[in-house]
């Protein structure tokens, strides 16, 4: 047989399982065990959460790159590429070494039916054992106590937030999802938690385990200071830890504290001037990352947030609200996500709201979105696609106006893409 390619693995991998989503870690331990993968570098972060996982797991790897530790980062979903789900040192690992990943996993696991999440998990943690690496961060994709990421013991767990997101799989309340993030505790290791008012159930596991909370607010955290610098402090033991002066950053700072937190407890070298530069180099992209672009003669900003749920668009309302601007929204939204929790917090901050279907069979209907939205009292736009509604969104509003592009991974993704293509654009994340 031919060597498949990476387009062509993707595709096989989506329909090898009966159901998108299995949670359950019978299958995936069956198969890490063959490849022996359990234990892919002396020291494993993983990061669980609501919202924030993926700038903590970019302020972490960027420390523990700073700390000239080997390093492995695995991520989900994508934006562009697959690819983007796993780097070695930095770098998006190649097509090949995915591909040869998926051919050894899918070795290994015999008649073991995997989902398309479980066999990508899997291949991440082959070649990051493969490459003999110093350290790996590890994303939770769904929950936390049955995610195929938990099949790994990590030395040291991150919790960055706890709101309510896929209630069919975590229950429809804060204690049933506290329980499932608690799923990733060891007994007697170390929990890094940005999450300030943790449900009884989470605390309830951190006891059973003997587990040390170190918590924002208490134990770690940041201060704004004059302009745009911040001071970030993080306890070890009994000592605090404190870093002044930190320039701007682009990922929100309750998360790098939260990674500057646990990174510490890794017992690391690493200078303050050094922290605070890889602290400035995280990058996330669709993280409230800025965008700028010449439009019609004129400099343009837009925003690009990959926000989908109410716990994100709080959290976007309160960075947005910290500066004054008009503003229109470019939105596009799952059919799962809830559209009245996401609006909420945002309805006052959007003159106008562009909306468009998203670029998958599960996207709310755009008609679905402008009933809504305009039973609301807002002011709608429907629109083809979420490149239309930023065009659209650009020429009916003037230079001073920003445009806010949110919803989903596809909205920002779509986004991007449209970025790219268009003639003038000055990357300015």
């Amino acid at each position: 047989m031919s060597k498949r390619s990476l387009s062509e693995w993707l595709t096989r991998l989506e329909g090898l399982h009966p159901t998108e989503i299995d949670m359950g870690l019978a299958r995936v331990r069956q198969v890490a065990e063959r490849l022996d993968v359990l234990k892919p570098a002396p020291l494993v972060f993983t990061v669980t959460g609501t919202n924030g996982k993926g700038s903590t797991c970019a302020g972490l790897e960027s420390l523990l790159q700073a700390a000239g530790q080997a390093t492995g980062c695995y991520t989900s979903p994508h934006l562009l590429q697959y690819n983007e789900r796993v780097r070695i040192n930095g770098e998006m690992v190649s097509d090949e070494a995915l591909c040869r990943a998926f051919t050894v996993v899918d070795e290994a696991r015999g008649d073991v039916s995997l989902t398309y999440f479980e066999f990508g998990t899997l291949a991440a943690l082959w070649l990051f054992a493969a490459a003999e690496l110093d350290a790996v961060v590890l994303e939770v994709g769904l929950g936390g106590r049955l995610d195929a990421v938990n099949v790994v013991d990590a030395n040291i767990a991150v919790v960055t937030s706890i709101g309510l997101d896929h209630q069919e799989y975590l229950g429809d309340t804060l204690e049933s999802v506290g329980f499932e993030k608690a799923g990733i505790l060891r007994s007697g290791r170390p929990i890094v938690s940005g999450e300030q008012d943790l449900p009884e159930s989470f605390m309830r596991q951190v006891d059973a385990l003997g587990c040390r909370l170190y918590q924002r607010g208490r134990d770690f955290g940041w201060h704004a200071q004059v302009g745009s610098e911040w001071d970030a402090f993080a306890g070890v033991g009994s000592q605090l830890v404190e870093y002044a002066g930190i320039p701007s950053v682009s990922l929100p700072r309750d998360n790098l504290s939260a990674a500057l937190q646990a990174f510490l407890l890794a017992d690391l070298a690493l200078s303050e001037a050094k922290v605070k530069q890889a602290l400035v180099d995280a990058k996330a992209p669709g993280r409230l990352e800025r965008r700028q672009l010449v439009w019609r003669g004129q400099d343009r900003c837009l925003y690009l947030d990959v926000g989908h749920n109410p716990h994100a668009a709080n959290f976007m309302a309160t960075a947005l609200a910290g500066h004054n601007a008009r503003r229109v929204a470019v939105f596009g939204l799952l059919a799962d996500k809830d559209l009245a929790g996401v609006h909420a917090p945002l309805g006052a901050l959007f003159e106008c709201w562009y909306v468009a279907p998203l670029e998958s069979p599960r996207s709310r209907p755009s008609a679905d979105l402008c009933r809504y939205l305009a039973g609301q009292g807002e002011r709608v736009q429907e629109c083809p696609s979420i490149a239309s509604a930023i065009a659209q969104a650009l020429d009916n509003s003037d230079a001073q106006t920003e445009i806010v592009i949110f919803g989903s991974f596809f909205s920002v993704a779509a986004a991007i893409l449209w970025l790219s293509e268009t003639s003038g654009v000055l990357i300015d994340g």
